[in-house]
């Protein structure tokens, strides 16, 4: 038979360093005041992790300003393009005392008018005042209506218009009748 080879330690260390990755210094990230980073490594260090915990805190009230902001909007525009805002604004404009103290061309005072009370019609409670303007002047236009019953009609208990520097015009008591309130069948006697 014949001798089988050695292995020595130094040919161990041989065979493993052949195989071995070589290694490479990591380079520190650039400093503050260092120049431009003419090159990028992919073995670089990592820049340093900031340790202040509360930087976050100064960006939350900015963040809450812009939600309250966009919440009130949002509402304001649902509020705006309801039913009953439209239906008082046609009203005004078709009321001939209204539209001899604003003149023609009745709309909102704003292009984005605020509309302020409570406008909810599930719980009976109609509340809404909003600035309205004409070919001559301004004026609040204050709409209040409720609802007795459950399954009752509107009634309407103000309707009312105060120009700029004027004094408030009553629009419910002028026309004699309520110009919202709407016939019904049984309101409305058959002649035969």
């Amino acid at each position: 038979m014949l001798p089988r080879p050695r292995l020595r330690p130094d040919g161990l260390r041989q065979l493993f360093r052949q195989h071995a990755v070589p290694r490479r210094n990591l380079v520190a990230a650039p400093r503050e005041g260092s120049g431009p980073l003419m090159e990028r490594r992919a073995d670089r260090e990592l820049p340093p992790i900031s340790t202040s915990s509360f930087r976050w805190l100064r960006s939350l009230p900015i963040f809450a300003a812009i939600m309250l902001g966009s919440t009130l909007a949002i509402f304001n525009y649902q509020k705006q393009s309801s039913s009953v805002v439209n239906s008082t604004m046609y009203a005004l404009r078709t009321n001939p005392e209204a539209r001899a103290i604003l003149g023609d061309e009745v709309y909102f005072a704003s292009r984005m008018p605020w509309i302020s009370g409570e406008i909810n019609q599930l719980h009976g409670r109609i509340d809404i005042s909003f600035w309205v303007k004409g070919t001559r002047q301004k004026g609040l236009m204050r709409f209040k209506s409720e609802r007795k019953t459950r399954m009752g009609f509107f009634e309407t208990l103000e309707w009312s218009l105060e120009p700029e520097g004027g004094e408030k015009i009553h629009l419910l008591q002028t026309e004699g009748k309520d110009p919202f309130q709407s016939e019904t069948a049984d309101k409305i006697s058959v002649v035969k």
